[in-house]
């Protein structure tokens, strides 16, 4: 006979004991993109119709790149986390989900990096 209640159960997190503390991430990072985008979204309008010369010079000046960067590794790791919610929420079966996982970690790690190093070659002229 369990003596806890449904409440005393659930504060466990789960088998993982990890669902808090990607809840929290989802969140915080979430958060952390609304100014980021909004920079960013003002950023694409004032550079629209730009050549290379003009946003490699823009991407140099007063902390662009650092923005880009942390605008970058905030949006892949959301958006990394997000899908990962997706495919643990619709995919039952534990090898395709892990598989699935896998892949999900690995291509936004991939895109994430291939990012992050063409705004270091512009900035730093690789």
């Amino acid at each position: 006979m369990e003596f806890r209640s449904h409440l005393g159960r659930v504060r466990g997190l789960g088998a993982s004991r990890e669902g808090l503390h990607q809840w929290w991430v989802i969140r915080v990072s979430g958060l952390a993109l609304v100014p980021l985008t909004i920079w960013f979204v003002f950023s694409a309008i004032n550079l629209a119709g730009a050549d290379l010369a003009t946003f490699t010079v823009w991407l140099k000046t007063h902390g662009n790149a650092a923005l880009m960067i942390l605008f970058i590794i905030t949006m892949f790791h959301h958006s990394q986390l997000g899908v990962v919610e997706v495919i643990e929420d619709y995919i039952s079966s534990e090898k395709p989900k892990l598989a699935a996982i896998i892949i999900n970690k690995f291509l936004f790690a991939l895109f994430g990096m291939a990012s992050i190093i063409a705004v270091l070659k512009l900035t730093l002229g690789g």
